[in-house]
């Protein structure tokens, strides 16, 4: 598990890429800003989170299953996450940043082209 990468994920960059080519420019992981958004668009004035689906605890996902060894403990880190990202997402809230969050599932190849229109379809207005 140490191995596993929290930043430059699959999904992450699969979402990059999309938003360069539709002429989205963007920051990554701005530390300046509550919970390191993995997306900043500074000229929307909004940011996108990338959850993976286990970490976060994504309820009703067929990829969240918590482990059958050392329950407690991934419960107890999983929750921490999300508490985490709840007070990150009320904080940009209160600064007046649009927030957009997506689960690593809605990227996965029969359910991306979907989501990629949803993305497109969040009002990104100027600033």
């Amino acid at each position: 598990m140490s191995q596993i990468k929290g930043k430059n994920t699959k999904p992450e960059i699969l979402v990059r890429k999309f938003l360069f080519s539709k002429g989205f420019r963007f920051r990554i992981h701005d530390k300046k800003l509550p919970g390191k958004p993995d997306v900043v668009l500074p000229k929307y004035k909004t940011v996108i989170f990338i959850h993976g689906c286990f970490w976060h605890g994504h309820e009703g996902c067929k990829d969240f299953v918590v482990p059958k060894t050392r329950q407690d403990w991934w419960l107890t880190k999983i929750n921490r996450n999300r508490a985490n990202d709840e007070k990150a997402l009320n904080i940009l809230k209160e600064l007046g940043w649009n927030i957009i969050v997506l689960w690593e599932c809605e990227l996965k190849t029969k359910n991306i082209q979907k989501t990629f229109t949803k993305l497109l379809s969040k009002p990104l207005t100027l600033v």
